[in-house]
Formats: C-alpha cells, structure tokens, sequence
C-alpha cells in the first residue's frame, strides 16, 4: 500500500508594530515595541530553537525591525556610554531619581498597570499588591504624596519583569533571582533587568537570522509601513466586499500606486539590511489583497502572498470562479505571476481566541484532530495555512503560551501524517496551484476592508491623510526643498499612511487605545506639515474619535470570521 501523502501545514507568524516614534524628536510615545521583543518575539524564537525539525514562516513588518535595531542602540548607549534613554518607560527604569510630582508618579504607575490581569498581573502576588495599591491611589489622588520612591521602583522593576518571557524566566538566573526578591528593588535591580532587555534587543534579529540560515524558518516581509496597499490603490476596492459602506469624502488617495510601490521597495531594502537576502514572500498589511495589489506583488519579484480565507470565500461565490473550490490549496490570479495562499480561518481563530482558555495538552489535540480530519477528508495535495498575529495571542494564555507552543511544535514535527513546512518549500515541491479568474478585494479580517474604512471617524481619518497627501505632492513639485528634507517628508508620510491608526478608530475600541492611537495619528500629520514647511490644519489640535468599547482580547486582534454577537 503507497504511503499517504502528508499534509502540509505552514505556521505563519505575522510579527508587527506601528511607528511608535515621534520621528522629529526621537521619543518613543507607546513601549509595545521593546516590551514585545522581551516577550513575544524572543520566546517564539526559542521555542523553534528547541525543536530543529520544526518549520515555521515568520513575517516582519519593516517599521518593527528598525524599531526594535533602535531600541538596541540606546539601551546599549545607555549601558556602556550613559546615553539618555528616548522611551519615558524604559528609561525611568534606570533613573537614580523618582520624579517628585505627583502627575509624574501617577503617569507612570498607570504606565505599569498595562497588562493582562489574569496572566501577568495576578500571577504574582506581590506584583497584584502593587497593581491594586495602584488602583486605589487612582481613585485617591491627593494620596500620591505619601507614595514613596521605592514604591515607583518596585512597580517599575515588576512590570517589566512581567513582561519578560517565558523562556527567559526558565533560563536566566538574574531573571528567576528578581522575581524571587518580590520587593525592595534597588537602582542596580533596575539595571540589570536593563542588560537583560539590552540582550534581548541586541540578539532578537540575529536569532530568526540563524534559524532562516538553517532552513527552519521562512522570513518574509510586509510593506515598510504597514498601510493596507488595497486602499492606497483604490478606495473603492472596499466596495467589494462592503457595497454600502460608505466611503470618504477623498474620492482617491492621490499618487496611491507610486506610494505602494515606495513602501514595498523601501521595506524590501530594510529586510536585506537586516536579515541579508530578499525575501521571496510578502505578507500584505492585514492580509490585504485586490487584484491590482496581486499583480503589483507578482510584479516586483515576490513568489507568494497570502490572505485571509474569507476573501477566498467572497471571490469563489464570483461566477467566473465557479469551478473553483477549497481553502486548502494556493491559487493564481489570471494575469498575475504570484500564488496566494489562504489562511484556515476556522483553525487559526481557535489558536487566537478559544484555546487560551484550554489545557495546553487538550488544545494541541484538538487541533491536531482538526487537522487529521482534513488529511482524511480532502482530496490530494493540500496545504493548511494557519496565519496569525505573532505577538498579542500569548499575554492570554497561561504563561505566555509557554505550554500550548511547547507542544504545538513537538506534537507536529513528530507527527507521522503531518509536514510543517514553509509557503516557499510548497511552491518548490510543486503543489497544485489552482487558477483564480478574478479576486473581491478584502483583508484577513471579515474579508472586507470595515476595520479600516466605513466608519464615521476611519473616514475622517481618511480626508485628513489625503489633505496632508495633496499638500505633500503641491509642495514636492514646487521643488523647494532639499533631498534630506524630501527623504524626511517621504518617512514621515509613510508613517501617516500606516494601517493601525485606522484600526483603532471607532467607539466600540477601548478609550485608553484610541486616544493613544488618535493622538499620534495627528501629531504624525502634524510633524508632515512641519516638515513639508506648511502650517498644519487647525484641525489637527482637535480630537476626533473616541473608545468607549470592550472588544475581544482588547481589540488588538480580531477574528477572521466575524462572530456573532451576544
């Protein structure tokens, strides 16, 4: 009897985070960059480290890597030279002096109570001490002043070592040491909890690098800024999928194919810079697709892209794609030179949402029985793509997914029906790729484009980026700026046009990350102005959209699917 085929499955892990930066004066304003490094990034690493026959592909926005080198550079400054520290967060960590204020105080102990309480927080009683002094003191501010310093330092100190990973907790003595002190931390716990992230920062890249060296991993890219291409082509393209939704008063964004040909071309320059070669696949910021979008991928040289199943299912309800079915293949646009593949919702939303709350063992089973079902059900070469965000599944699960992933990869790699496999090798081992006439445009969430666009204040947000773009392209054709100031101008903008600030517009996201979000989305067009010499828009001094909402693991991810609701 032959042997029968396994299935290939790909893990693809989308790391990604916007510019934090306020690129004219340096300051990071939110530290998601660096505490992701010390947690997500650094323990997915380790976990393929500790099983070799395990495969994975691992998808890094441009604007993340040059964020993370950056942070490696100042801490290193830091801790060789004493150079000041432009993250407020990071750099109170290694302050002699606690500030006196009370506004100061507060702004950071409310800096330390960002975390999963169930996960991080109350894990460790003294650190949930801390967080429930610090929930009291909100609510009794005049309190603030008989708040001593080494409560600041303790909080301090205990909040990043809640963020560490799961992997550094187990290995590194200096990280198991603190956590057992539980109180009293001194100046020099502060630093060497310092060289312990200046490690991490420094090393990070370097380690997927090695990996991707020994054929273990698949590094691919996004769009230098993570704008949702689609859109910048044609907004439009969201009808689609959403016919009636209602769209911006900016009837196109102007210039939008030269700009998503400068965001591809400048992170594929990143990407080389970094890891040392092009990388031949592109994940599209949030999986968005269209068919221009796939012809301009094909056309710059890329071999794969992917997106959510959902599109997948608008464009085979198509007529022209009538003869077209299943999830589990890649496929080929008419008149594209590039495969897409397609992400298993269903599979890739129970890794996100459902199995924090299982026993890690019960978790993988399920999976592994999902996956064996398809194996025996589904006919010929497929190809189980599971596509997710990398880095805000794990703060849900009990620490830090440590359990579910050690087993993930070790159940998989041994499994006799079951071959964990990279987007590339599928293509070289020459997978049945099947003909796609025509694609709806959508992204990998709901299959349409209505976290970004259709909403009131996405909208808005919309007018006010065509507003700095058209004052951006008037003042590049007057030719009075120099070539630093234009190059200046040209990042800024990039930064403008990334898809995250439109992802947190809109009531039902929690305040505290609109406000975040809205009020850098405005200084980074505020900074455009700045720099293109033109007065920005008295607008811009003014907020605009606000959260009052409790989505779904805080609205940092979404589903695939969109689930019903109650």
């Amino acid at each position: 009897m032959p042997d029968k085929i396994k299935l290939k499955l790909v893990l693809c892990w989308h790391m990604h985070q916007p510019e934090y930066r306020d690129l004219q004066t340096g300051e990071f304003k939110l530290p998601w960059t660096y505490l992701h490094v010390i947690k997500d990034y650094v323990d997915m690493v380790a976990h393929l480290e500790a099983v070799p026959n395990a495969k994975a592909v691992v998808n890094f926005a441009p604007i993340l890597l040059e964020q993370i080198e950056e942070y490696a550079r100042q801490v290193n400054g830091y801790l060789h030279d004493r150079i000041s520290i432009t993250d407020p967060l990071l750099a109170a960590l290694v302050d002699p002096s606690i500030p006196a204020d009370p506004e100061e105080r507060m702004k950071l102990v409310k800096a330390c109570m960002r975390a999963n309480r169930d996960r991080q927080i109350n894990r460790y009683p003294s650190f949930q001490r801390l967080i429930e002094m610090a929930d009291w003191l909100e609510h009794h501010y005049d309190s603030l002043n008989y708040v001593n310093s080494q409560f600041i330092s303790d909080i301090l100190a205990w909040y990043h070592l809640i963020w560490m990973g799961e992997t550094l907790k187990l290995t590194d003595s200096r990280v198991k040491r603190l956590l057992e002190k539980g109180s009293g931390y001194t100046l020099h716990d502060r630093i060497e909890i310092v060289e312990v992230i200046a490690e991490q920062l420094t090393g990070v890249i370097c380690r997927y690098k090695a990996l991707a060296r020994k054929g273990q991993l698949e590094l691919s890219v996004s769009p230098y800024a993570h704008p949702i291409m689609p859109l910048l082509l044609d907004l439009n393209s969201a009808h689609e999928a959403m016919p009636e939704a209602l769209l911006p008063e900016l009837d196109s964004y102007p210039g939008g194919a030269d700009r998503v040909a400068w965001h591809l071309e400048k992170g594929v320059q990143t990407f080389k810079r970094l890891f040392g070669f092009k990388p031949k696949g592109c994940w599209p910021s949030e999986g968005g697709v269209s068919d221009q979008t796939l012809k301009i991928l094909g056309d710059f040289g890329f071999d794969w892209t992917a997106s959510g199943g959902s599109v997948l299912a608008n464009s085979l309800h198509l007529p022209e794609n009538t003869k077209q079915a299943g999830i589990h293949h890649p496929f080929k646009l008419a008149k594209t030179d590039i495969a897409c593949f397609f992400r298993d919702d269903g599979l890739s939303d129970l890794i996100g949402f459902e199995y924090s709350k299982w026993h890690a063992d019960d978790a993988v089973g399920d999976l592994i029985h999902h996956l064996e079902n398809i194996a025996d059900h589904e006919r010929g070469d497929k190809v189980v793509s599971i596509i997710m965000d990398g880095e805000n599944a794990w703060e849900y699960y009990p620490d830090n997914g440590y359990h579910f992933l050690s087993a993930l990869y070790q159940r998989l790699a041994s499994h006799s029906g079951i071959e964990l496999t990279t987007f590339s090798e599928c293509l070289q081992n020459k997978v049945e790729v099947k003909p796609l006439a025509k694609m709806v445009a959508g992204s990998w969430v709901y299959g349409t484009f209505s976290t970004w666009i259709g909403d009131t204040d996405k909208n808005r947000g919309w007018d006010m980026l065509g507003d700095a773009k058209r004052t951006f392209d008037k003042v590049i054709s007057a030719d009075s700026l120099t070539d630093k100031q234009v190059q200046q101008a040209e990042l800024q903008l990039a930064v403008c046009e990334g898809s995250d600030w439109f992802w947190w517009f809109g009531d039902y996201n929690p305040g505290e990350a609109v406000s975040n979000f809205e009020k850098q989305f405005r200084l980074n067009l505020a900074n455009l102005y700045r720099l293109l010499g033109e007065e920005a828009p008295a607008y811009l001094a003014m907020t605009f959209t606000q959260g009052s909402g409790a989505p779904a693991m805080g609205g940092a991810m979404r589903p695939g699917v969109e689930l019903p609701s109650g």
